[in-house]
Order: structure tokens, then C-alpha cells, then sequence
């Protein structure tokens, strides 16, 4: 097998891992921010020991990089947390379409930090996005669950945001294990004191499930994610991590036995398509930029 093909395997069961983390928002009976530290807890374990296994340092090059170690833990903290809600208070598929409205809030926020101008197409991508989160909604009152999963689905999206492209600016020196141990760490110290099922609370067969998310899908699809970056391009990578919430939803479908409706399959197709789209056209204009250089 070619590297390029191994990278393309490895890519596509990181991208089904993580489609599937989904399905422990219904699995695991506990609370989102529960599921958060005790996966987090777990993850940072094992991150810790691919880190060294792969003989990389734990330890960060200076002191300004644990101050933003911490700010990308907290928000990716908070991330997990609502990402896990909203489908606790809608569906896998649901939160997921709307978690994924993420890739046209980054080409839609990432010119105001650049100091670029928006182009016109973006903002009508941003509109297909709305229009897809719209189609999703029952009705428009937050005494509905579903439209109040769908909006912490995209409060979820707009952290996952933020902390992509803060870590793109400032921490995208270290490898994936490394990043994410770090972050995985500060999460369960600035979540551990709000749990409320302590650990001697947890029975057994939740305790199995925890270790599941916590290595199979959270620890693994990173390095897993890591090492195809090295064999394919980012084009690639970013168009294949679009299958994520298609992965989520089949997955949701054949063991939870989820269903999806006309306007929620409406809506997460302009969801994602625009997110493919934009995800091509960002990849594009780099390629672009880089043989005008």
C-alpha cells in the first residue's frame, strides 16, 4: 500500500472515529459536562503516552505557550460540553449538521483577524448555512429542545472556531497529541470541580463506555488524524473531515436507530455542502497565493 493511500485510510477512520463520538451523547447516561471530564481524564492518558511513544516532549518550548495551552483547554472545554448537549437535547444527526456550520464561520471570522476583505461568495455561503440551520428548527421558541440543541450546536461550532484559529496563529508548532494533551488536561482541571457523578458513582459498564470515547475516539482519531496529514494534502484532509456528520448520522441510524426527517436532511445537505465548498475554495486560494509567492 502506497503512503498515499495508507494516509487515506488513516484519514477516513479518523474522520468515522470522530463521526462516531457522537453516539455517546445517547450511550453514556450522564450529564454533557460529565462525559467531557471523564473522557477528557482518559484521553489525556493516553495522549500522553503516545506523545512519548512517539518521542516527542511533553513539555512546552516556553512560558507564553502554557498561557495559551490554558486559553485553547478552556474553550475547547466548552466546546466538548455543548457539542454533547446539543445532541443530548436534539439528535446525533442534528447536532451534528449544526456543530458543522464551523467551516463557514472560520472563512467568515478569519479575514477580520487577517485584515482581508470577505468576498462576496462568502457571504452567500454564510446565508445557505443559515438557511440550513433554519430548515432544522421545529419551531421558533427555545421552550423546544430541539431548537435549543440546535443553537447550542452552533454556540459549539463558534468555540470550535475560535479555537481553531487560535491555534492555527499561536500553537501550530506541536503535533496533534501534543496540543490535545495539553488541552484534554486543562479541561478536566477547569471542569473536575462541576462533575456531578463522582467517580465511585460511575457503575461499571459506564466506566467501559467512558473508555471507549476516551481512547478508541478521542485519543486515537487524533493521531490517527496527525499521521495522515503527513501523507496527503490539507485539501484532502479538509474535504474527507466534511464526511464527519454523514459518518455521525448513518452511524446514529444503524445502532441507535435514529431517523431523519425531509427538512433536517434538506437543511444538512446545504449544511455541508456549503462546507465542502468552501472548504475547496480556501484550499484553492492557498494554492494560489503560494505560487504567486
Amino acid at each position: 500500500m502506497s503512503k498515499a493511500s495508507s494516509g487515506l485510510l488513516e484519514l477516513h477512520s479518523a474522520v468515522l472515529l470522530f463521526g462516531g463520538t457522537a453516539l455517546f451523547s445517547k450511550l453514556i447516561p450522564l450529564g454533557a459536562l460529565d462525559i467531557t471530564v471523564y473522557r477528557c481524564a482518559i484521553a489525556a492518558l493516553v495522549l500522553a503516552l503516545i506523545v512519548k511513544a512517539t518521542r516527542h516532549p511533553l513539555r512546552l518550548g516556553n512560558t507564553r505557550d502554557y498561557g495559551i495551552a490554558l486559553a485553547l483547554g478552556i474553550i475547547v472545554s466548552l466546546h466538548w460540553v455543548t457539542y454533547f448537549a446539543s445532541m443530548q437535547m436534539s439528535s446525533v444527526a442534528i447536532g451534528m449538521i449544526a456543530f458543522f456550520t464551523y467551516p463557514v464561520m472560520t472563512v467568515l471570522v478569519e479575514p477580520l483577524i487577517n485584515g482581508t476583505r470577505t468576498h462576496l461568495r462568502d457571504l452567500v455561503c454564510g446565508v445557505a448555512v443559515l438557511t440550513g440551520v433554519a430548515l432544522l428548527i421545529p419551531e421558533a421558541s427555545l421552550g423546544n429542545d430541539i431548537t435549543l440543541g440546535i443553537l447550542v450546536g452552533v454556540l459549539s461550532a463558534a468555540l470550535f472556531t475560535a479555537r481553531n484559529l487560535l491555534h492555527k496563529r499561536y500553537f501550530a508548532e506541536y503535533t496533534g497529541p501534543q496540543a490535545m494533551f495539553y488541552q484534554t488536561l486543562v479541561a478536566v482541571l477547569f471542569l473536575g470541580s462541576f462533575v456531578e457523578s463522582t467517580p465511585k458513582e460511575v457503575t461499571s459498564d459506564v466506566w467501559q463506555l467512558l473508555i471507549l470515547l476516551g481512547v478508541i475516539f478521542t485519543a486515537m482519531p487524533h493521531a490517527l488524524f496527525t499521521s495522515a496529514l503527513r501523507h496527503l494534502s490539507a485539501k484532502t484532509v479538509g474535504l474527507v473531515s466534511c464526511l464527519q456528520p454523514f459518518y455521525g448520522t448513518v452511524l446514529a441510524l444503524l445502532l441507535l436507530g435514529e431517523t431523519v426527517n425531509l427538512s433536517t436532511l434538506i437543511g444538512g445537505l446545504l449544511v455541508v455542502s456549503t462546507a465542502v465548498y468552501e472548504t475547496a475554495q480556501s484550499h484553492r486560494q492557498q494554492r494560489q497565493k503560494k505560487a504567486l509567492d
